[in-house]
């Protein structure tokens, strides 16, 4: 459970504005809204194989060196 401590003259919006980028950063709300509709098997396979493809070619893109631009 993610909790915000409210700090001395702090406005409630902002500490709302930290609660809810911590409730990102820590999934929350992406496993939340996975869970609010039912998602077939091959759906979920098809999903994860196209993140693994992203996360891979992301990585080949990093290791190439730069471009030279001249």
């Amino acid at each position: 459970m993610t909790t915000v401590t409210l700090r001395p003259n702090e406005p409630v919006e902002v500490a709302l504005r930290r609660f809810r980028r911590s409730i990102e950063n820590t999934g929350l709300l992406k496993e939340l809204r996975a869970r609010m509709t039912f998602e077939k098997p091959t759906a979920r396979r098809k999903r994860k194989k196209a993140a693994a493809v992203a996360r891979q070619q992301k990585q080949i893109r990093r290791a190439r060196p730069p471009k030279k631009l001249y």
